[in-house]
């Protein structure tokens, strides 16, 4: 009778630890989407997430539960810990032999990217540091990725923002990104596919 009563104590002190954590896990990540910075600490200040760079961009790579644009606007601070987060992030995708839209598609697929230009560019120079690291001899150097992944995104713009009234054509792209690969050409097949991916569904 005795082990049963304590057993039966166990198990229901478990059950309360674990909804404890239930609760806990579901407030934190409400209070990520109305502030990353809190939503981060209140996680940390319950054990459920490790304050790790590596773990806070484990978390917000799965993004469960979590505001897309809120991870953007998290990933786009110019502060630690967020800058190396941001590193992190990008380490944790799998670029090998993914062309640059497919890489881009992937990338941009897990969080908003943020209004200003200055975050935007933070976020590719990122992008295109692993992905040319995950891609050696596609590009002379990881300044040619970074260009023409910010072409890409001006390109999409373009293409799907109904109040651009002035589309750029295939032949405008190719010629916007002349000389971006160390003062070489990209090929233009490469160029044209970009653009041809772009046109169909954005990014």
């Amino acid at each position: 009778w005795y082990q049963r009563r304590v057993r039966g104590a166990t198990t229901g002190a478990t059950d309360r630890n674990e909804n404890t954590k239930t609760m806990d896990d579901v407030q934190g990540r409400q209070r990520f989407n109305a502030d990353p910075k809190k939503g981060i600490e209140s996680l940390i200040s319950t054990r459920l997430l490790n304050d790790t760079p590596e773990d806070i961009a484990v978390f917000l790579y799965k993004g469960e539960r979590l505001n897309k644009t809120k991870i953007g606007e998290y990933l786009g601070e110019n502060k630690e810990p967020n800058l190396t987060v941001l590193r992190k992030f990008v380490e944790l995708f799998a670029f090998q032999k993914m062309d640059i839209v497919t890489a881009l598609r992937a990338f941009l697929g897990k969080f908003r990217l943020p209004g200003e230009a200055q975050k935007i560019d933070r976020m590719m120079e990122e992008f295109a540091t692993v992905y040319c690291a995950a891609n050696a001899g596609v590009y002379c150097k990881s300044d040619t990725c970074y260009v023409l992944a910010f072409s890409i995104i001006m390109l999409n713009t373009s293409l799907h923002n109904p109040s651009v009234k002035d589309k750029l054509t295939a032949d405008q792209f190719v010629k916007m990104n002349n000389g971006i690969n160390d003062g070489g050409d990209l090929p233009a097949s490469l160029l044209t596919e970009a653009y041809n991916s772009i046109k169909k569904p954005a990014v």
